[in-house]
């Protein structure tokens, strides 16, 4: 059994320093791997990323990440991803990356998604070239995705995203804002590209549990959402052993 802590969402400010570190310290008593799933800073600046990357460094478990809408409002986001790959955490976008635990390999593929809706009440590329623009954005990304997901030599893999694949988990989301929550694009490329479990954030008053039409298990781990530092999954067995560490 392979155990997966993951958390999103968590929304660091300058005045956020080890906020989550007394949770994280003791991490490897309950998960093998942290897969952070994006919104770790609250507007995207550098001086927040800084915090996020103190708070995550030096774990006992390899840590993964995507970055979310919000880590890229400052304009700066491949500035946060290098600062945070300096600090020993692995980020995400288009790509994979097979993490060894235990003699057991875990491959993740990340994207931060985008939106677009879903299967019946979704955009289009069609009419103005900002309409195009919005949905072929989300075209590509999902395309990354289920490339990543393909590119993965390992017999366990993870879709780690920032937005949705799925309906289910934005149940509790105003149903007018579902299009800027996520795309069914992304669930079409986990289940062509094969995962075993899909996590997102993003929708903070979303629910956690969902599955996309191929079956695979999604969960939301937008902090807001499991209110805690992190929930644990089992990636073998069943979906029981859900810590929520302190």
């Amino acid at each position: 059994m392979i155990r997966i802590a993951a958390v999103g969402d968590v929304h660091l400010g300058e005045d956020a320093r080890g906020r989550l570190r007394p949770a994280l310290e003791h991490l490897r008593d309950h998960a093998d791997l942290l897969l952070l799933a994006g919104d770790l800073t609250k507007h995207g600046t550098l001086a927040e990323a800084r915090v996020v990357a103190e708070e995550f460094a030096d774990l006992p478990v390899p840590v993964v990440a995507v970055l979310g809408n919000h880590d890229h409002h400052a304009d700066v986001p491949e500035e946060i991803a290098g600062l945070l790959t300096e600090h020993g955490i692995r980020v995400l976008e288009g790509d994979s990356t097979v993490v060894q635990l235990d003699g057991a390999a875990v491959g993740v593929a990340g994207v931060k998604g985008f939106g677009g809706g879903f299967a019946g009440k979704c955009g289009s590329a069609f009419g103005e070239p900002e309409m195009k623009a919005f949905v072929r954005h989300t075209e590509e990304v999902a395309g990354r995705l289920r490339d990543a997901l393909d590119r993965i030599d390992a017999p366990a893999r993870i879709a780690l995203t920032h937005y949705s694949p799925v309906t289910d988990t934005l149940r509790g989301e105003p149903l007018e804002i579902y299009p800027f929550l996520g795309s069914y694009l992304l669930a079409e490329a986990i289940d062509e590209g094969g995962a075993d479990l899909a996590v997102h954030g993003h929708a903070h008053f979303g629910t956690e549990h969902g599955t996309t039409p191929g079956g695979v298990r999604v969960r939301n781990v937008a902090q807001p959402v499991i209110r805690c530092a992190y929930k644990v999954y089992n990636l073998h067995g069943h979906d029981g052993s859900e810590a929520q560490p302190a």
